[in-house]
């Protein structure tokens, strides 16, 4: 981040996603000055296991730390809101995990106090990076693909495929009403509507909850949903979330179906990009020159590039918005919000039974960012 100085990271949250996010920072050229954790034996252990300058006593100390810029909030679901919105107060920006809140008002919140304080507020939805989903929305946007169809799409893991399986998120106390959809099937629709470009307007879901218990503790969130969808333009489309499909481990996929061509990402061949029309179709492979690209290929094709990757340039993206640089296709508060509201129709249309309508355009947060040198 040459002619600034360095981002001072913060981060709440000791697991496996604040190892995720202080790779992408330290790769961003940050200094990542405290982490706190649930108690501050584990800020310790995780702090000297990361690299991270040292331990807080808890998330109320780091946010008032003076010399921590950017907070990333790497917390169980129930906490982001109330963190996020403490750190938003504190004047600190903030990269906020998925979901930004477990409901439409919290998340609302959350967009609100971020722009009444004038900082900058993210949520990784970093699918968005894989250089050839960067190529998918250029082929659509230029037209190459025609009118928008039909839409397939699926996101499937099986890390929960038996009742002993457990962690959090399975509380929904700690996870929030949903698990499946607010975990993995707000990715698969945020970057349906990146790539296509247009909002899913309405929706018709049914969830499924296999096991009533994991671990002799109840279970009242999901484990499967199978959505129905609607998509501005008049597309439609379904989609398949799961966490009990043996075998997936992170299968998450997306097919598009226009006038004049498909096309297809699977995450876990995310170096591909499949290109269908009726005369034949190509696989087409990962290519610094490909239109769209936007500098996210750091190395040449044939060099294979993943999700740490993926999730680096999303968060120098974000730093770079602390420079005054607006950059193209970074997931905002704004986006947090649309998941948020997305995942409430999931819920109450499986819940009622019925078809849901959905506002197709997001609470703008259209505003003025402020460099780090104003704060």
């Amino acid at each position: 981040m040459s002619g600034f100085a360095p981002v001072r990271a913060g981060f709440l949250g000791g697991g496996f996603m604040a190892a995720v996010h202080s790779r992408a920072a330290r790769a961003a050229g940050a200094r990542l000055v405290a982490l706190a954790s649930s108690s501050p034996e584990r800020a310790a252990q995780a702090a000297d296991r990361l690299g991270i300058g040292r331990p807080a006593k808890d998330a109320a100390e780091l946010i008032a730390a003076h010399d921590i810029d950017v907070v990333h909030v790497c917390t169980p679901n129930r906490d982001h809101a109330e963190q996020t919105l403490a750190a938003l107060a504190a004047d600190k920006h903030v990269i906020c995990e998925k979901p930004l809140a477990t409901s439409v008002d919290d998340a609302r919140a959350v967009v609100v106090a971020a722009e009444n304080a004038g900082v900058a507020g993210a949520v990784p939805f970093v699918y968005r990076y894989h250089p050839v989903v960067r190529q998918a929305r250029e082929l659509v946007a230029t037209g190459a693909v025609g009118r928008i169809l039909t839409i397939d799409g699926a996101y499937l893991q099986d890390w929960l495929l038996d009742a002993g399986d457990t962690d959090w998120r399975a509380d929904a106390a700690a996870g929030g009403a949903s698990r499946a959809f607010a975990d993995i099937g707000s990715h698969l629709c945020d970057l349906l509507e990146f790539v296509t470009g247009r909002r899913i307007v309405a929706l018709s879901a049914r969830t499924s909850t296999v096991f009533d218990t994991r671990a002799g503790a109840p279970v009242a969130n999901e484990d499967i949903a199978a959505v129905v969808i609607e998509l501005e333009g008049g597309a439609l489309g379904t989609l398949l979330v799961s966490q009990l499909a043996p075998g997936r481990k992170n299968g998450l996929v997306l097919e598009l179906h226009g006038s004049s061509r498909s096309l297809r990402f699977a995450q876990e061949r995310s170096e591909e990009l499949w290109i269908g029309s009726r005369e034949g179709s190509q696989l087409v492979l990962r290519d610094p020159d490909a239109p769209g690209d936007r500098g996210l290929s750091l190395v040449p094709a044939g060099h294979p590039m993943g999700y740490q990757d993926a999730f680096n340039a999303f968060v120098a993206d974000a730093y770079a918005v602390l420079e005054g640089a607006s950059p193209d296709g970074l997931p905002t508060f704004a986006d947090g919000l649309r998941a948020a509201e997305i995942t409430d129709a999931v819920l109450t249309s499986a819940r009622e039974r019925r078809w849901v309508d959905i506002a197709a355009v997001p609470v703008s947060t259209d505003m003025p960012l402020p460099s780090k040198e104003s704060l």
